[in-house]
C-alpha cells in the first residue's frame, strides 16, 4: 500500500469525494421531489419518474442504501487522506489532513450537492435512479439487514414507521396547496376549489331561505289569489301548505300547471294532485353531504327541519352551487334587496340579511361562526334588544342601529372600511 503512487491516491480521493457528493445529492433530491408531480409524470410513462417511484415505495431501503454508500465512501476517503499524510509529512500531519478533508467534504460533498438537489430535485433524482436502482439490487441483503436492525431500535422507542401516511393531505393542507398554486391555477378557479373544500364546514342552515321569507302557496287563500300568485311567481317551484308552512302538502312545479293557470281553469285539488312529495333535510347537514343527497335523490328543493320536525327554512340546489361558483347572473326578480347603499358610503342592511351572503357579495369579513343574520350578530354582542341610535363595533365595522321592533333589529347602518359595490340577490322561493 505504501508503494502506491501519490497521484493514484489523489485520483482515488477525488473519485471518492465525487461519490460522496452523488450520494448526498441523491438523498436530498429524492426527498425534495414533489410527490404529486412525480405521480403525474409516472402515469405518463416518464422513465426517470417511474424508476424513482419504485425506489420511493420503500424509502427506508432507499435511505439505507444511500447512507451505506455515503458512510463507506467517507470512511475510505478519511483512510486515504491519512495514508497520504503519513507518506508525505509523517504522523503529525494526520490530524491536520483530517480537518482539511472535513472542510473539503462539507463544501464539495455535502453543502453544494445538497443545495443543487434541493433547487433542482428532478434534474438530480431522475438520473440518480438509474444508478441507485441496480445498486440496491446488488446490496439488498446488506441494506435489508441494516433496516431490520434500525427497525428494531425504532420499535424499542415505540415508533412504527409503517403507520405514517406520508402522502395524505388534510383539507386545510390541501387548501394551502390550492392557495399557493399561484399562476398555475387562475384566481377564479382557486376560489372555486377552496369553496368545494369549505362545503364540509358549512351547514344548510347557513345558506337557507329563512322560514319567514319562504314564498309558497297557502291553500287557505281564495282560488283567485292563488292563480294570481302563480301567474306572477318568479320561482319555478313553490311549497304548498295549509295555513302554516309546517302543514306542508308538497312542492309544486309550475311547469305542470302553467297551461291550466293561464286559462284560469285550475282548482286547489289540481294543485295538490300535481304537487310532489316534500323533501325534508335535517338541520345542520353539511353542504358536502347535502350536495350528494340532492344528486342521489334527484331533488332540487329541500325543506330544512329542526329536531322537533318544524320547518326552519328552504334550501335549493342553486343556493348550494352558488357556494362553489359564486353568485349567478343578477336575478331580475330581485325587488327587495337586503342592502341599501347610501350617499355617504354607508349601507342600510336589513336585520334578516344573511352574514355569509353579505361577506361574499360585499367583500366584508363579518364573523360567521355564530349567528347567521345581522339581527343575530347584534343581539349576540349586546345581549339585549337595542334602542335606535345604539352604536357598536363588530369585527372592525361600525354598526348603528336604525330601526328595531319589539323583538328584533329591523335595520342597521354599516360603515365598511372601504366602499364596495353591492350585488343583490333574491331571498324567496325555490
Amino acid at each position: 500500500m505504501i508503494d502506491i503512487p501519490l497521484s493514484a491516491l489523489a485520483l482515488a480521493l477525488v473519485f471518492l469525494i465525487l461519490l460522496s457528493a452523488f450520494f448526498s445529492g441523491s438523498e436530498t433530491g429524492m426527498m425534495a421531489l414533489n410527490r404529486y408531480r412525480l405521480r403525474h409524470l409516472a402515469r405518463h410513462k416518464h422513465r426517470g419518474a417511474m424508476r424513482v417511484s419504485r425506489l420511493l415505495e420503500r424509502p427506508d431501503r432507499l435511505i439505507g442504501l444511500i447512507l451505506l454508500g455515503n458512510n463507506l465512501v467517507n470512511n475510505l476517503a478519511a483512510a486515504l487522506v491519512s495514508l497520504m499524510a503519513l507518506k508525505l509529512f509523517g504522523e503529525a500531519a494526520v490530524a491536520i489532513a483530517v480537518v482539511i478533508l472535513t472542510i473539503v467534504m462539507l463544501i464539495f460533498a455535502e453543502t453544494a450537492p445538497k443545495t443543487l438537489a434541493a433547487l433542482h430535485p428532478e434534474r438530480v433524482a431522475f438520473p440518480a435512479a438509474y444508478v441507485l436502482g441496480p445498486l440496491l439490487r446488488v446490496l439488498y441483503p446488506i441494506v435489508a439487514a441494516i433496516n431490520w436492525l434500525a427497525g428494531g431500535v425504532l420499535r424499542l422507542l415505540r415508533v412504527a414507521p409503517d403507520a405514517v401516511d406520508r402522502d395524505s393531505l388534510s383539507s386545510d393542507e390541501l387548501r394551502t396547496v390550492v392557495n399557493e398554486a399561484g399562476a398555475m391555477i387562475s384566481r377564479r378557479y382557486q376560489k372555486m376549489l377552496v369553496s368545494i373544500l369549505d362545503l364540509e364546514k358549512v351547514a344548510v342552515d347557513d345558506i337557507m331561505v329563512p322560514r319567514s321569507e319562504i314564498n309558497g302557496v297557502d291553500l287557505d287563500d281564495p282560488t283567485d289569489e292563488i292563480i294570481e300568485q302563480l301567474m306572477h311567481s318568479q320561482h319555478t317551484r313553490l311549497p304548498i301548505f295549509r295555513g302554516d308552512i309546517n302543514n306542508i302538502v308538497g312542492v309544486l312545479h309550475l311547469r305542470k300547471v302553467l297551461k291550466h293557470v293561464n286559462r284560469g281553469k285550475i282548482n286547489k285539488a289540481d294543485l295538490v294532485h300535481n304537487a310532489q312529495e316534500p323533501y325534508f333535510v335535517p338541520g345542520g347537514t353539511p353542504l358536502s353531504t347535502q350536495l350528494r343527497n340532492f344528486q342521489r335523490q334527484g331533488e332540487r328543493v329541500g325543506l330544512i327541519v329542526d329536531e322537533y320536525g318544524d320547518i326552519e327554512g328552504l334550501v335549493t340546489i342553486e343556493d348550494l352551487l352558488e357556494e362553489i361558483v359564486g353568485e349567478f347572473t343578477t336575478d331580475p326578480a330581485d325587488q327587495s334587496p337586503d342592502v341599501h347603499p347610501q350617499p355617504d358610503g354607508t349601507y342600510l342592511v336589513d336585520g334578516t340579511a344573511n352574514l355569509r351572503e353579505l361577506n361574499r357579495s360585499m367583500h366584508w369579513e363579518l364573523p360567521t361562526n355564530g349567528p347567521r343574520t345581522i339581527n343575530g350578530l347584534v343581539l349576540e354582542h349586546l345581549e339585549t334588544i337595542p334602542e335606535p341610535g345604539t352604536s357598536l363595533l363588530i369585527a372592525g365595522y361600525p354598526v348603528e342601529i336604525v330601526h328595531v321592533t319589539s323583538s328584533a333589529v329591523k335595520t342597521a347602518r354599516i360603515k365598511p372600511a372601504q366602499r364596495r359595490g353591492v350585488k343583490r340577490r333574491s331571498r324567496a322561493g325555490g
